[in-house]
């Protein structure tokens, strides 16, 4: 299984994503067959400052569980405005 497939499963979902020479916490926004659309979330501000396109060969790893991630969304859903 190619990793472009795998990370398709977890698209619109907030991911540790390491590439090329850098790494951020984000959503994956889209996932195609040549690149990856990732919006970087500031963890200190809890907003998105940034959407990276990156090509997929240049994926070297993604977290989808840990505790930190775990952390991320309940601070990050705490800061949404309720209805």
């Amino acid at each position: 299984m190619k990793l472009v497939n795998k990370l398709k499963q977890f698209e619109k979902q907030i991911v540790y994503l390491r590439w090329a020479n850098t790494g951020a916490y984000g959503k994956l926004q889209y996932v195609g067959a040549d690149f990856v659309e990732f919006h970087v979330l500031d963890t200190d501000e809890m907003e998105y400052v940034e959407t990276v396109i990156i090509n997929s060969q240049l994926i070297l790893e993604m977290v989808v569980g840990s505790t930190d991630i775990a952390r991320i969304v309940a601070e990050f859903s705490s800061r949404l405005p309720s209805l």
